[in-house]
């Protein structure tokens, strides 16, 4: 008898302890899909007003793919712009499509952010004055233009300065530049872009991966020690955007425009300092975490299937690679 009222209660507890994981579950993911809800959908119906951070909008790596359409959609939400970039003419056809549609201010600075620190003293200088509320930390590089192993580019001692140059040492000089202003006036928005490559260790994409992951940790601790000063530090982790990065990639469901990945991003500003940015992205990124997770991307096995697809697609990216480049001529 003793037995089996023992028994009766281990599987009481047993019944108990699955109920109330289920319902910790339950609750997790209804708490996630509440916050997605907001962030994807009602940020699209509520809009926060980017004109209270301030009159200026710094945009970096601004005269192509998602920093010009950040800097176009910050001009169409009632914000003057500064454009830094490395080609002053195409910061000059930007700057009069800003003024011409949309009435509003713009000055250019000429920067190529691959050249490390030399660059930032001009740079500040020529800001100084500005009411600067919102900066969008753009500007970034990939290590190459296809899957490759660490080595295998042209002169890598080189490339791996203007890639940790161009995607962390601007992210850093530039917030260290702008968040004085900021934290004295107790408003301001600094936008990062890291990438989904940063959300998981990501082999033949070794040193992008590696620099994206530092803006993530860099944004979310900034965001950590000056929220309480008034000034919030977003960081954006796309997946797929079609810009002469990823080589004009087809738009399709997955795959988002620069202008509308623009537009759905800084919708989400007031709603989440962290994101994937657009509701695809992030549906995308719950996905890969699943059935694509760390210790499956680091595997030898994987590790040789990508270097065969790799091997497989070069010559078809490399055509890609050249009508980019004619394009962009």
């Amino acid at each position: 008898m003793a037995g089996a009222a023992e028994c009766g209660w281990f599987g009481s507890f047993l019944c108990f302890l699955g109920a109330a994981t289920a319902l910790c579950y339950l609750l997790k993911w209804s708490w996630r899909t509440w916050q997605g809800f907001q962030v994807y959908v009602l940020s699209k119906i509520w809009r926060t007003d980017l004109r209270e951070y301030g009159q200026w909008a710094v945009v970096t790596g601004s005269t192509a793919g998602i920093g010009r359409a950040y800097a176009i959609e910050l001009a169409r939400r009632g914000l003057d712009v500064v454009l830094i970039s490395r080609s002053q003419d195409k910061l000059r056809r930007v700057a009069d499509e800003i003024e011409s549609r949309y009435g509003r201010k713009t000055r250019v600075i000429q920067a190529d952010f691959t050249e490390g620190h030399s660059i930032y003293p001009a740079i500040e200088e020529q800001l100084k004055g500005l009411e600067i509320g919102i900066l969008v930390n753009n500007v970034g590089m990939n290590y190459a233009g296809m899957l490759v192993n660490f080595l295998d580019v042209p002169d890598p001692e080189k490339r791996i300065t203007e890639v940790i140059n161009c995607n962390i040492l601007s992210v850093t000089q530039m917030s260290r530049m702008i968040l004085p202003q900021m934290v004295e006036r107790r408003k301001g928005l600094i936008i990062n872009m890291s990438s989904e490559a940063g959300s998981q260790p990501q082999p033949m994409l070794t040193l992008y991966s590696a620099t994206k992951i530092f803006v993530t940790y860099f944004s979310r601790c900034l965001h950590a020690e000056y929220q309480p000063r008034g000034v919030t530090v977003q960081c954006l982790t796309p997946f797929i955007v079609s810009t002469n990065m990823t080589h004009n990639i087809e738009v399709n469901p997955l795959v988002k425009s620069a202008s509308s990945f623009a537009r759905d991003a800084l919708s989400t500003v007031g709603y989440s300092s962290f994101t994937s940015g657009c509701i695809t992205h992030a549906l995308q990124h719950i996905a890969l975490t699943i059935f694509f997770p760390g210790w499956l991307r680091l595997s030898p096995f994987c590790v040789r299937r990508v270097e065969k697809f790799a091997q497989e697609s070069k010559q078809q990216i490399e055509e890609r690679m050249a009508q980019c480049q004619k394009k962009q001529e």
